[in-house]
């Protein structure tokens, strides 16, 4: 996967990209990342890329010109990527749709900045808007981050194994079941006897049942699309919230 950002800060990546999973990914060359700055497109010699909103109001707004020239130049290297804007007013961001963008060809992530984007950019080039959360950020380099990182550890090979996404957190709608590992006990904390047991079956049903508990705890409204099997309900209905 080729994955494009287009952002005022290029600099703000080196880090983030450089470690971890992103960077192993890119090692692999399973995903290629370019970062682009938007100010390289602007015509002027002060490299201007934003202007006050017409009609009036606080901040400034980002020029269309120098912007559209940018996802224009990506498009050249990355011709079937899909367009995002980071923004607010986008859709959250899910589980779900990580996976569907992990299966896309290539992307293109706009970060906004500013009081935002000229809107005839987003009518003529974005394919999608992704928000965060119900907040504001100082612009959308960090949600750019936090989209490639979702993003990249679902595409096929980057994790080693296959496994590892299938079972976190949200991958069949609840929240992930505790995790334990050596030593046995800790600070008189032991570790539940099941797990200690080698008893496949019922280590995966104690397994599914603490991930529904503490679904219903924490975010009960996941509960209303998970797919539940009648034994799941069952199991809600008998045990104690």
């Amino acid at each position: 996967m080729k994955v494009d950002i287009l952002t005022l800060f290029p600099e703000m990546f080196r880090g983030p990209f450089d470690e971890s999973i992103i960077r192993r990914a890119q090692d692999k060359g399973l995903v290629q990342i370019g970062l682009h700055q938007i100010r390289d497109h602007a015509a002027d010699r002060h490299h201007t890329v934003d202007d006050t909103p017409y009609g009036g109001g606080a901040g400034m707004v980002m020029k269309p010109e120098p912007l559209a020239a940018c996802i224009e130049t990506a498009r050249q290297h990355n011709p079937h990527a899909t367009v995002l804007l980071t923004s607010p007013k986008g859709v959250p961001l899910s589980h779900r749709l990580a996976v569907d963008l992990a299966a896309r060809p290539g992307l293109i992530i706009v970060c906004g900045r500013y009081e935002g984007i000229d809107e005839r950019v987003r009518e003529l080039f974005v394919d999608q808007e992704i928000s965060i959360g119900d907040y504001v950020l100082s612009g959308g380099e960090l949600a750019a981050m936090v989209v490639v990182d979702a993003v990249t550890r679902l595409v096929p090979g980057v994790l080693g194994s296959e496994e590892s996404a299938a079972n976190d957190s949200f991958s069949d709608g609840l929240l992930e079941y505790p995790q334990y590992t050596r030593p046995p006990v800790f600070r008189n904390h032991a570790v539940p006897e099941v797990l200690l047991s080698g008893n496949h079956a019922l280590i995966a049903q104690w397994r599914r049942q603490q991930a529904l508990q503490r679904t219903r705890r924490q975010r009960p409204d996941l509960l209303e699309t998970a797919p539940l099997t009648e034994q799941d309900r069952r199991f809600l209905a008998q045990s104690h919230p």
